[in-house]
């Protein structure tokens, strides 16, 4: 069965992860994590696709990326994870051993609004949740960090947000999330489901032709016979 296509309209922030084959790492030294932001700079010179926040995990990363017309954001991805995915080979001499990636990525659209601050929390704080780091900003491959870094080329091509953070932003970061809050971010990454209020998410679903990632999961009831 042909896949159906992936409809990304310009003007709309998404939430964007990939994660290694088998969850295998993507990122085993300093090396790696620097490889991939290079390919990331590159890729935005291309497309120019705005780079909102982002982090690096050991086997899968995240991007809040905001694409400036229909279609861009497929061929950014496209570019991106192709080039990634063949210098990963090259560099390990490993090619024609099997793909890198577990397959296409994983993106939902986000409201610009508390919604947007809250995944953008998700993100920066994914390696102080996974305990790898005792302090948010102390993980040096993401966002949290890097745009402060105005030395460095990822550092000076970040576009500021759609929101305005807290002047407190880094310490809402490490603050934990709650369980609810968490559910429904992972809802969403696994359903595509939009981000944001009800109205939004009914209203953004309609516009992207994905309304059943606002569906019940599970098969329907079957109707009792009178």
């Amino acid at each position: 069965m042909p896949r159906r296509p992936r409809i990304a309209t310009g003007g709309i922030v998404y939430h964007v992860l990939n994660r290694g084959v088998g969850r295998m790492n993507i990122f085993d030294k300093p090396g790696d994590y620097e490889a991939f932001e290079k390919v990331l700079v590159e890729t935005h010179a291309r497309f120019r696709c705005q780079i909102l926040s982002y982090c690096l995990m050991p086997n899968h990363w995240h991007l809040l990326l905001l694409p400036r017309a229909d279609g861009e954001l497929s061929e950014f991805m496209r570019l991106l994870t192709v080039t990634h995915t063949q210098r990963w080979h090259a560099h390990r001499q490993s090619a024609g051993t099997g793909p890198v990636y577990q397959g296409r990525f994983k993106s939902f659209p986000v409201q610009t609004d508390e919604h947007f601050l809250t995944v953008a929390r998700y993100v920066e704080r994914n390696a102080l949740r996974a305990g790898l780091v005792e302090r948010a900003e102390d993980w040096r491959w993401c966002s949290l960090t890097q745009r402060r870094a105005t030395t460095t080329k990822l550092g000076n091509i970040m576009s500021p947000w759609p929101v305005s953070p807290p002047r407190n932003w880094r310490r809402i970061v490490n603050r934990a999330q709650s369980a609810a809050e968490l559910e429904d971010v992972r809802c969403s990454v696994q359903r595509g489901r939009p981000f944001g209020s009800k109205r939004w998410q009914i209203r953004t679903a309609d516009r992207l032709s994905i309304a059943q990632s606002l569906r019940p999961m599970g098969r329907p009831r079957k109707r009792e016979t009178p």
